[in-house]
Formats: C-alpha cells, sequence, structure tokens
C-alpha cells in the first residue's frame, strides 16, 4: 500500500509538471550519489564490512519546485523533496521530509511555510570543506557511536522561514512551531528557532549561526530539554586554493531532575586545492571535545578525511574518499552520522559517482 501512495504521487506529480509548466517556472530535479565502501570495526568483534551505500558526498534526493511571476515583482514559489535509498530503491523517511513548502518571494526576501531547512543548515553547509557528506563530515554531528551526535537540527516541521540577501551578505530566520495540545501545554513546548548571517563572496566568506530546540515540559521538575547550537566560520580562496576553518558549541541543558547537561565543542578544518579545472582534491579534519561527563568517558575523537573528485561532465563527478577517526578512553567511535561503529577507531574508503539532473 506504502509503494502504490508513493507511486501514485510520483505520477501526479509529474502530471502536474507537465500541465502547469506553460502557465509556471516547474523543474523537477535530483541528485543521485552512489558508491562502494569499505571500513574496519564496522560488525561486533572487529570486523570489516564492505556496502553499496547512498550518498557518498551527499544525500541522494529527487524533487520538483517552481514559480509563479504573480506581478509587482512578486512571485509564489514551491518546493517538494524527497530523498532516496539508492542502494534499495526505497524512499528515506516520509515521502517529502526534505522539503514540502510554499511561500512567496519578493526583492525584500523569501518566505516559506511547511518543512524546511532551517537558516543555520542553508548557511553552515557552505562553510563545510566535505559538503555534510553523510559518511565523512561532522559538520552536522559526530559520529554516531557517540552517546550524544552534538549536532545540529538540518529541518524543522511546522516551520515559517525567511531568507533574505543584500549584496554578498545573507540572512535568514527560522521558527518551527511546537503545536503541543493538552493540559498545561505551552507555546514554548517543543518550539525550535535558529537565525544565521554570512558573508559570501567567491574569495571570501565569514558566518555565525544560533539555534535553540525545546523539549516538552517535564510535570515533576516544571522545566523542558533546552538545546542550543552556536556556529562561526570563514573561508578564503586564493588561486588553486581554498581553505575552511569553522566550528560549533553544543549544550543540552536537561528538564529532568538529576540529569547532568550535555556540553560539546565541535572544530573543524579544510583545504582544497584544484590541480587543473575538472580535478578537486580535499582535506579535512574534524574534532569533537566533549564535556560535562563522567571521568574517563569522553572520547573526544578526531577524524581525517581525504577526498579526490574527477567532474567527467558538468553533472556527473567520480570520487574516492579515505577517512580515519580515532577516540580516547576506549570509548567507541566511527567515521559515519548513522552507521553505528564498534571500536575506538575506525578507517574507511569510498569509491562512488554523483549525477545532478
Amino acid at each position: 500500500m506504502k509503494r502504490t501512495s508513493m507511486a501514485a504521487a510520483v505520477v501526479l506529480m509529474l502530471a502536474a509538471y507537465s500541465s502547469a509548466n506553460a502557465q509556471s517556472n516547474v523543474q523537477v530535479y535530483g541528485l543521485l550519489d552512489m558508491g562502494v565502501d569499505i571500513s574496519n570495526n564496522a560488525q561486533p568483534g572487529g570486523g570489516s564490512v564492505t556496502h553499496v551505500s547512498s550518498g557518498g558526498m551527499n544525500t541522494s534526493r529527487w524533487g520538483i519546485k517552481g514559480s509563479e511571476d504573480l506581478g509587482g515583482g512578486l512571485k509564489a514559489v514551491f518546493q517538494l523533496e524527497s530523498g532516496i535509498l539508492m542502494d534499495t530503491g526505497a524512499q528515506d523517511g516520509n515521502l517529502f521530509k526534505r522539503q514540502a513548502n510554499v511561500g512567496l518571494e519578493g526583492n525584500w526576501g523569501r518566505v516559506v511555510l511547511g518543512r524546511s531547512f532551517t537558516s543555520v543548515y542553508d548557511t553552515v553547509i557552505r562553510f563545510d570543506p566535505m559538503g555534510f557528506a553523510p559518511y565523512y563530515s561532522w559538520a552536522t554531528g559526530g559520529s554516531a557511536t557517540l552517546a550524544s551526535k552534538y549536532g545540529m537540527t538540518t529541518g524543522f516541521d511546522n516551520l515559517i522561514k525567511y531568507s533574505g540577501k543584500t549584496g554578498d551578505w545573507n540572512y535568514g530566520f527560522s521558527y518551527g512551531m511546537g503545536e503541543q495540545q493538552g493540559a498545561g501545554a505551552s507555546s514554548a513546548d517543543s518550539a525550535k528557532y535558529a537565525g544565521a548571517v554570512s558573508y559570501q563572496s567567491e574569495s571570501l566568506g565569514a558566518m555565525f549561526t544560533a539555534e535553540r530546540v525545546n523539549g516538552n515540559n517535564v510535570v515533576a521538575t516544571g522545566n523542558r530539554d533546552e538545546t542550543t547550537a552556536y556556529h562561526l566560520g570563514g573561508y578564503y580562496a586564493t588561486g588553486d586554493f581554498k581553505f575552511w576553518l569553522g566550528g560549533r558549541t553544543y549544550k543540552l541543558v536537561a528538564g529532568k531532575a538529576a540529569t547532568a547537561d550535555i556540553k560539546g565543542n565541535t572544530l573543524w578544518a579544510g583545504v582544497a586545492y584544484k590541480p587543473q579545472p575538472n580535478v578537486t582534491i580535499t582535506g579535512a579534519v574534524y574534532h569533537i571535545d566533549q564535556r560535562n561527563l563522567a571521568a574517563g568517558k569522553d572520547a573526544d575523537p578526531t577524524m581525517y578525511v581525504l577526498r579526490y573528485r574527477y567532474a567527467a561532465s558538468k553533472r556527473t563527478d567520480l570520487y574516492a574518499t579515505v577517512g580515519y577517526t580515532k577516540g580516547k578512553h576506549d570509548q567507541l567511535v566511527g567515521l559515519s552520522r548513522d552507521d553505528a561503529a564498534f571500536g575506538d577507531s575506525q578507517h574507511g574508503v569510498m569509491v562512488g559517482i554523483q549525477h545532478r539532473f
């Protein structure tokens, strides 16, 4: 039934695309990223595992977006975007988990309602040397094996989002309504806030972002979980080189009694070199400084990544990536943000292909 519903949705959207294209600007687009990877300590006992994996450089997705000119410089805009698990053909979560929004755009900026990436996500991705690669970047969150990923929230449901641009300056704010009901519920329960400002030119960039995510009120204490994350970073490009430096401070204040807060700082640095126009070699280092843990429980892992990327055309890239991570105190750490590992270190390699349409 679920597969039938998804297929019907796809058919309806493509039909809508065909009929609406004459009246407005509508685009079907996608990114398909597949690779073969092998990593050690990928199963209990420390054995290696080889996968055909979806999303070596970027998460695979497809979508439809468009706009309609309303006159006077005003446009109606919409976007629907779905994640794809290319190794099985399954959808990644809800059908339009990535994007499902509609709004207005003018010379003052854009406002959308629905489901979307946050203003923080939109900004930080441009300051990550690995571009949020699912297997080899900790810019959104750390190793899946850590007790906490010490990360940011990539998207909000029930969202109101504003995005604006003035020259090379970009700014935005996102608010996700909690929409909690019942006795004692507050508008602050499950509410989410994200704001960002950045300067982004071809050769120089700098950014600052702030995020706050609330939990629900805990009756026993009258408090709620409150997560805050702040980012600061920059890049500099000169000749065939580009350099990045960024970081995040993360804190989760627990609403439950006798529960320790979670604190951690994530730092990263990277450099990209283009020996020729269609080749990019990128190296990056990520480090998580875990705080407020019992003695001997802080892994404080560091990950080293090197990627070779060959642009076979404007739409198709071939790539090879190697990574290594190591933690302290015999704590479990891994390369991936999503897949657990079973040792205090892990190394892996992936070769793949990415096509955009």
